[in-house]
């Protein structure tokens, strides 16, 4: 999106960084404007082919999201419609419209704060391999994509562009920000967990596992970042759930299924993706928005 170098020339406005979907900018002392790119990334590579309006969905259901949950923690989010930014940037309401939030400015913890209720993904291969999720030890004889029997917290170290996050115990965690911190994030992280699944499953979809994301505002946690999108959570349709085997996702599944079939070695460049797979992989997230939340996704661009 190289259109957003003009915002960095905007008075008190920096650009601070980008990763593989959003783009980051401090704006004045405080804030930080987030701006969600249609970038798309699989194997941790980075596909030369955008998916149109991903951006949008992604923030559109981060939004949607940290509207419902803010009476369990405090968000980031002051606002998502341009004309409301300050000056300079809501001159440029066509370019961030429907995919940038200003946010308030947070110190970042350290930790990625994962919550597992069903057996997949890392989890899944962790526990063939000793029968454990992130050191936590499980029943024997469960199956992939299994309810587990209780909702598990599963941090992970944040990785470097390019890098896996690391799993990690939760004393590593608490090394990492602190024992008084690392029990409270714990225990906002399943009661999110557990807001946003009972609210998914009355849409008929299972969230098997979620990634948040905290930070600390004037010594308060605050909840940042992305909060229970494709890109973040597995979401599953639940009249489509079986155990024993791998699911469907709302995800980018076409793209790495598509990708699963080349003679690539699945480092960059990426190929380009053909527009059938754009086409369905777009149309997966708009479902995903529309089922989880209810709202046409034409409201909201």
């Amino acid at each position: 999106m190289s259109e957003l170098d003009s915002l960095a020339g905007l008075p008190g406005v920096t650009r601070l960084g980008a990763g593989k979907v959003r783009e980051i900018f401090a704006v004045g002392e405080d804030q930080l404007l987030l701006v969600a790119s249609d970038r798309i990334s699989a194997f941790d590579v980075v596909m030369p082919t955008p998916i149109p309006d991903k951006g949008k969905v992604l923030t559109a259901m981060t939004a949607f999201w940290l509207q419902q949950l803010d009476d369990v923690v405090t968000t980031h989010l002051i606002a998502t419609d341009p004309a409301t930014f300050p000056e300079g940037l809501a001159d440029h309401a066509d370019l961030l419209a429907g995919r940038s939030m200003l946010c308030r400015r947070a110190q970042p913890l350290a930790i990625e704060c994962v919550a597992r209720g069903y057996l997949s993904g890392s989890g899944w291969k962790e526990y063939l391999a000793d029968g454990t999720v992130c050191g936590i030890d499980l029943p024997e004889g469960l199956q992939e994509s299994d309810r587990l029997p209780e909702v598990l917290f599963t941090p992970a170290t944040k990785a470097e562009l390019g890098d896996h996050d690391e799993n990690i115990d939760f004393a590593t965690a608490a090394g990492i920000v602190g024992r008084e911190v690392a029990d409270r994030v714990r225990g906002l992280t399943l009661e999110l967990y557990g807001r946003a699944a009972d609210h998914a499953r009355q849409r008929g979809i299972i969230l098997a596992d979620t990634k948040f994301e905290f930070g600390l505002v004037d010594g308060e946690i605050v909840l940042i970042d992305e909060v229970l999108t494709p890109d973040s959570s597995r979401f599953w349709p639940a009249d489509d759930y079986e155990p024993g085997r791998a699911q469907r996702s709302f995800d980018k599944q076409y793209v790495r299924d598509w990708l699963e079939t080349l003679d690539w070695d699945k480092t960059p460049p990426g190929p380009e993706l053909p527009d059938e797979i754009v086409q369905r992989t777009r149309s997966r997230y708009v479902e995903a928005y529309e089922l989880l939340t209810g709202l046409p996704f034409s409201d909201w661009t």
